[in-house]
């Protein structure tokens, strides 16, 4: 098994290509190891010493160190973990735990508002920011403020601030006059 390796614009978030599905569909977002109990794989990058995070895609597996660690001392480890994962034969994921589909879900007015918000996430951002191994999912929209929450890469990237006002923002007041600001939740 060969695992490819790409940087990420967060300096702390490396993302594995296994060159194998790792979720058949949706995302999964493990931000410690006490989340990591649904997911076998995440459990053993969590037995890295250095591991902080890792976000589960459909073809990459995005692990955040911690600020004390250095990738070239615990990247070896994380390499060897995802191939000793895939060599168990063990899935991503529990299967009891479903994958995050992503979005919240909306209940409140501005339900037209809030399609468009999910559609346009879905087909311009999302896909760009898979790239880069993170996700961008919808968590509301109140008074014209959308807010997002940013996993894997995306979590703590320095440009994360960037992406979401000169991006996503305006990416979504171009189509949609109703939206006004865009800010991230934790």
């Amino acid at each position: 098994m060969f695992i490819q390796t790409e940087t990420t614009p967060n300096p702390a978030t490396l993302k594995f290509l296994p060159g194998e599905t790792v979720l058949a569909s949706g995302t999964a977002d493990f931000p410690s190891q006490d989340s990591a109990g649904t997911s076998p794989l995440a459990q053993r990058l969590f037995g890295v010493q250095g591991v902080a995070g890792v976000f589960l895609g459909n073809d990459f597996v995005t692990v955040t160190k911690t600020d004390a660690a250095v990738w070239d001392q615990i990247k070896p480890s994380v390499l060897g973990a995802i191939m000793e994962h895939y060599q168990s034969g063990q899935p991503a994921l529990a299967e009891a735990a479903p994958a995050d589909d992503g979005h919240t879900a909306h209940t409140g007015p501005d339900g037209d508002i809030v399609v468009q918000i999910k559609e346009l996430l879905d087909t311009r951002v999302r896909p760009a920011v898979a790239q880069d191994g993170g996700d961008i999912t919808f968590h509301g929209f109140d008074r014209g403020v959308v807010y997002l929450h940013m996993k894997g890469a995306c979590a703590g990237c320095p440009s994360s601030t960037l992406t979401l006002k000169m991006g996503i923002e305006n990416l979504l007041r171009h189509y949609i006059p109703e939206v006004t600001e865009v800010r991230p939740v934790a």
